[in-house]
């Protein structure tokens, strides 16, 4: 193990199991060493963050994809540093045309069901070829290949694919083409042997080709390799495979698609630190609310992890997520009061309602934010005292050059919830899971309205200067894992590693984001490393705890890399709960 930090009070001298990873020039952490690999190499021959970034995310397309797609979303976060700005590629997409309500509602028994008629549009390919375009110096070609390579020779298949298609077995058996690729000679994939997806190689090859016959410039190869998959035979295959089994994506709705480019949402810690999230069509602001009320409570008075702690975390947690219940969605589509729910005077309040002594007992009401925005109210939570179950899975990457710029990219959606498009390898973006059938919530299903994201990719400065990129999967673990590892590093001074190892919790006090919206009032999960007394206290306090094993990957699988605002060197660490590995040189 590395050594403990001797300026850390005794109370969190627990050392890491890996070393923090420090490099003078740049650094990557990815969630699977593979991608990091790549990404390096993409630098080492002069490539810049976004490129290194978007080869990795490729990658980690093809090396979780039981858990990314491809095809799906990729919400990014982008710091360009020459003019220290940061930009928000919003990587999610919307509901087709022709998506019908009621007959999702029949079809799914309220809520919107598994399989094709989920399917929103695939953003992913087009946000990557954009942040190359725009950000980037690679062509399409260069960025990709390792993500192909990988596709057609194959690589080692690792313990979470591994129990995953054990797992979800069955799910991959109700399409023949997802069980050819998740289930090769009918059986899940075991640790070690070699997996390969060659129809997505084929298709990103045949990307490749596009490109290469553009002729012109690194735009024009781009612009054609972005045609070829939604103007050309992959979105004719979609729209034939809708057509003949009844879904609502057509040719037409992808030949329109793009990705915005916007302008982050934003908070300040402590008038010293800014962090930044996307906008409101994913769920970011959970993060920078929570900080928002936490600047005002004395957390180092309490010691870390503490019961005093962990409880006051969790209770502004959950007056974050009641928020998000009752507010967040496309900012397309309804009215969010976002600078109000961000603002000191906002979290002057919400900090008054936490009770120090006691923990409340299920979801706080939605907060008052703005008089003019009035909040959803369910009536009808899916309450249950039940296992805490934590909803389908991502993977995230990070990287910072030797110029500063920085890529925070948060990659998903799983392969077994909607059939495999023949020919392609790919499922298109199934996110109209976190979609909401009830009238009148935020992330109520309509036509070309995206689902309310997941995925949050995160981006942090101190005194103006960029200070780190950080993110994890872990569905509404998320922004939870995130918070607690931002004030490891900037409340307790840990070194970046063990900042990530540290003993995480989280609630689930909270509708979840994934059918059956499962909601577990007063739950607390917390890993088996907090002590007896701890989880103890913790209950005399009133929450339902639950006890993890000592280091899950349920807690998130965080990837960080921070620039040391003294020396300018990039540290990075990656979650040992998972594959993900950090470089740096």
């Amino acid at each position: 193990m590395a050594q403990e930090d001797p300026t850390l009070g005794a109370a969190i001298q627990n050392p890491s199991w890996r070393p923090t990873v420090i490099g003078s020039h740049y650094a990557v952490s990815t969630g699977h060493y593979l991608a990091s690999a790549a990404a390096m190499n993409v630098l080492q021959r002069g490539g810049n963050a976004i490129d290194a970034g978007v080869t990795a995310a490729m990658a980690l397309a093809v090396l979780q994809p039981d858990m990314v797609s491809f095809a799906g979303v990729a919400p990014t976060l982008i710091h360009l540093s020459r003019e220290n700005r940061v930009v928000s590629l919003a990587g999610l997409g919307y509901w087709p045309a022709a998506t019908d309500k009621a007959r999702l509602s029949k079809e799914g028994g309220g809520r919107v069901p598994e399989g094709l008629l989920r399917t929103v549009m695939p953003a992913a390919p087009a946000t990557h070829i954009d942040a190359l375009k725009r950000y980037g110096t690679l062509t399409f070609e260069e960025a990709v290949t390792p993500a192909m390579q990988l596709a057609r020779d194959g690589f080692a298949v690792y313990p979470v694919l591994a129990g995953n298609t054990q797992k979800h077995a069955e799910k991959y058996r109700r399409w023949p083409t997802n069980a050819a690729i998740f289930l090769p000679g009918g059986e899940s994939p075991k640790v070690g042997t070699v997996f390969r997806q060659t129809d997505l190689a084929r298709s990103m090859q045949s990307m490749i080709e596009a490109e290469r016959g553009a002729g012109g410039s690194r735009d024009r190869g781009l612009q054609a390799a972005h045609d070829y998959f939604y103007r050309g035979p992959i979105a004719k295959a979609v729209h034939d495979f809708h057509v003949e089994h009844g879904g609502f994506m057509r040719k037409s709705d992808m030949e329109s698609y793009t990705t915005p480019v916007e302008e982050s949402i934003r908070c300040t810690y402590k008038d010293v630190y800014e962090i930044h999230a996307c906008d409101v069509w994913c769920q970011g602001i959970v993060l920078l609310q929570s900080l928002k009320i936490l600047e005002g409570v004395d957390l180092k008075s309490m010691g870390h992890n503490s019961p005093a702690y962990v409880h006051a975390i969790t209770e502004a947690m959950k007056l974050a997520f009641a928020d998000r219940e009752a507010y967040v969605g496309d900012p397309k589509f309804v009215r969010v009061p976002t600078q109000q729910m961000l603002s000191a005077e906002y979290a002057k309040k919400q900090r008054a309602r936490i009770d120090p002594r006691r923990a409340e007992p299920g979801l706080p009401a939605a907060g008052r934010p703005s008089p003019e925005v009035k909040p959803y109210i369910n009536e009808s939570f899916n309450a249950t005292r039940a296992t805490s179950r934590v909803g389908p899975d991502t993977i995230y990457c990070c990287v910072v050059d030797d110029d500063g710029n920085a890529y925070s990219a948060t990659l998903s959606d799983n392969s077994r919830q909607s059939p495999v498009i023949p020919g392609t390898g790919m499922i298109m973006s199934c996110r109209g899971s976190q979609s909401r059938l009830e009238a009148g919530h935020p992330s109520e299903v309509a036509p070309g309205k995206r689902p309310r994201l997941t995925p949050n990719p995160a981006l942090a400065f101190k005194d103006g200067k960029f200070l780190m990129a950080w993110g994890t999967p872990g569905g509404d673990v998320q922004t939870q894992a995130m918070l607690q590892v931002f004030l490891n590093v900037v409340e307790w001074n840990m070194p970046m590693q063990q900042a990530i190892e540290a003993p995480r919790f989280a609630s689930f006090s909270f509708p979840s984001s994934f059918a059956p919206y499962d909601y577990y009032p007063g739950r607390l999960n917390v890993e088996g490393r907090f002590p007896p007394e701890t989880v103890a206290a913790l209950s005399a306090l009133g929450h339902d705890v639950e006890v993890w094993p000592d280091m899950v990957s349920r807690a998130g699988a965080i990837c960080a890399v921070k620039v040391d605002p003294d020396t300018g060197l990039r540290h990075a660490g990656a979650d040992p709960r998972r594959e993900a590995y950090a470089i740096a040189w």
